[in-house]
């Protein structure tokens, strides 16, 4: 699928959020809401992290990488697909 936006560059996790958000088959809005039952509020429209249009947080890359079961390295890899 084709990204409708191009990607910004206020981060470096965002490409690899979202292609392991992918290879996991869970969807953003799913996403979004595993996210928010950690304790972090967003919402989909502040959720530009995967997008690398806003800065993502420590805690939000610290709980991103549990929802994805993912080590924090993983999110700042630089062999993204």
């Amino acid at each position: 699928k084709t990204r409708k936006k191009a990607y910004g560059n206020c981060n470096i996790v965002g490409k690899n959020i979202e292609r392991l958000r992918k290879e996991r088959g869970i969807k953003q809005k799913n996403f979004i809401s595993k996210i928010q039952v950690m304790g972090i509020d967003i919402n989909q429209q502040l959720f530009k992290a995967g997008g690398q249009l806003r800065i993502a947080t420590d805690k939000e890359i610290y709980v991103i990488a549990k929802v994805l079961g993912v080590p924090l390295e993983d999110l700042f890899s630089e062999t993204s697909k």
